[in-house]
């Protein structure tokens, strides 16, 4: 049987009680893509509608193959009740993280199951917006070969670094060049003819560990993107905090070093220049090329010039003393930024994630112990500091879950108005 759509996308012409009909429906699954699944009596509470209204529209959306039976319920003293959920593979997210040297695409449906492979193209992020036909070419070219139904595609959610203005569409640091008054987000709308969502990486990735990760269920913590940069995603009272133009978390831009290292923000001595990916490659090929005692001087002269941090991280597990005291001076400068952050925020849970998170105890012993020494001890010992579980394409959890709020958010509108 054919899906029949919950709203058009031409706002229809729906009589009073239809649409009424129509803006339950669009509740009732968009509190069922949140919960995964429910009861009858958990959704009559939760919309506050009746039992004999739940049980006719569940059976319509069953009938039209949006929900399905998720297995039963605990038991109060009787029966087990029904749980019903989003039928899996009922809606579709196009989801594109674009990081310094690669972009990442993936199909994901409304259970966050990939219905692709996911796309790693190698990519210099730079200013040119030329960029923006390249990454959609590539996503063109994996949306043909997963065989979905467009019009079962709800949109584009695309994350990359930068000091990116969620609420225009904007980029202000990367793909900035472009025509006059047009957003990034509306050039790529213009190549992929569909709503695209624009945000920060670090916003996608607090997001991830808020409804799928480690912040699942915590009311205030702190998400560190510890990748070639340094990012922080702040969650407090239960959501993602934007900031008055998305731009809160810009940790890696704090004052640190007093006459430091110029920064590519233009400061000097912020923190990303002695804690992030970029300043962890750049110590390994000043002391390689210094004539340091290490198995990465093993390296080649087009390797050093291009050596991440899972190399650096790779000779440390082999007991490389110089990559771990390198890792050791990240884990002391990034401890002693947190001290600030724990002060500030009081949180109960510090996640951190990235490929620097990768080294595990070269950098959390070393910022532990910063902490201990820096941050009063009444607030640290309240604030819990764990890895992330997700992954290093976590954040890709986090870009669907954006696409797919956005879009049952936009339906709600239409419908209410």
């Amino acid at each position: 049987m054919k899906k029949k759509a919950i709203v058009e996308n031409k706002r229809p012409l729906l009589t009073s009680e239809n649409r009424k009909k129509h803006l339950f429906k669009v509740r009732l699954l968009k509190y069922l893509y949140e919960v995964d699944a429910a009861s009858v009596g958990e959704i009559c509470k939760a919309l506050f509608i009746s039992t004999p209204t739940t049980l006719k529209l569940l059976n319509e959306l069953i009938k039209e193959q949006w929900i399905e039976k998720k297995g039963f319920g605990k038991s109060m003293g009787g029966r087990k009740p029904d749980l019903f959920g989003l039928r899996p593979g009922s809606l579709f997210s196009l989801c594109i993280d674009i990081e310094l040297f690669s972009v990442k695409m993936v199909i994901l449906d409304n259970a966050h199951k990939e219905s692709t492979p996911i796309l790693t193209k190698a990519h210099t992020l730079s200013k040119d917006r030329e960029e923006v036909d390249q990454v959609y070419q590539a996503a063109l070219a994996l949306m043909k070969e997963s065989g979905i139904d467009k019009n079962r595609l709800i949109g584009v959610s695309i994350g990359m670094p930068g000091l990116v203005d969620s609420f225009k569409g904007e980029n202000y640091s990367y793909l900035t060049s472009d025509v006059p008054g047009r957003t990034l987000q509306q050039s790529f709308e213009e190549k992929f003819g569909m709503p695209v969502i624009l945000q920060n990486d670090v916003k996608g990735t607090a997001l991830a560990e808020l409804r799928h990760g480690q912040a699942l269920g915590k009311k205030n913590a702190l998400v560190l993107l510890m990748d070639w940069g340094v990012g922080l995603g702040i969650i407090m009272d239960g959501k993602v905090r934007q900031g008055a133009s998305g731009f809160s978390g810009e940790m890696g831009h704090i004052p640190f070093i007093d006459n430091g290292d110029l920064c590519y923000c233009g400061k000097h001595g912020c923190l990303e220049t002695v804690a992030s990916g970029l300043a962890l490659a750049k110590m390994a090929k000043e002391g390689i090329l210094s004539g340091k005692n290490s198995i990465l001087a093993e390296l080649s002269e087009k390797e050093i010039d291009n050596i991440e941090a899972e190399v650096v991280i790779k000779a440390a597990n082999r007991g490389d003393q110089y990559a771990i005291k390198l890792l050791s001076n990240i884990g002391t400068n990034m401890g002693k930024g947190i001290s600030t952050l724990i002060q500030l925020f009081n949180p109960e849970l510090i996640i951190l994630g990235g490929k620097i998170a990768e080294a595990r105890q070269y950098i959390t012993l070393p910022m532990q112990q910063a902490i201990n020494t820096y941050c009063m001890t009444q607030i640290r010992e309240k604030a819990s500091i764990v890895s992330s579980e997700l992954g290093q394409n976590g954040r890709l959890l986090g870009y669907a879950t954006a696409s797919f709020d956005h879009y049952f958010t936009s339906l709600l509108t239409t419908l209410e108005n």
